[in-house]
């Protein structure tokens, strides 16, 4: 579990919540709910080093199209 308690950027106390992570890869979005470790103060997010290799692994799947065990939950359009 996160330990720290301490925010490394404003030292105020930090609370570990459920938190919504927006990842990019090739041109697609994913995102991902996880647990964090976040600062009362200025919102900063600790993530656990496993967590880290978790979205390491779904940006590349976003990036080389391996998105087969991904819901689909809508579409983006880019307006020109």
């Amino acid at each position: 579990m996160i330990t720290s308690d301490i925010c490394p950027i404003c030292g105020n106390d930090t609370v570990i919540k459920e938190v919504t992570e927006i990842i990019k890869g090739g041109g697609n979005t994913a995102t991902v709910s996880v647990q964090a470790e976040v600062c009362c103060h200025c919102g900063e997010r600790l993530y656990l080093p496993e967590t880290i290799r978790k979205f390491e692994q779904i940006k590349y799947q976003l990036e080389h199209q391996e998105t087969e065990t991904f819901k689909v939950i809508g579409k983006s359009f880019q307006v020109v």
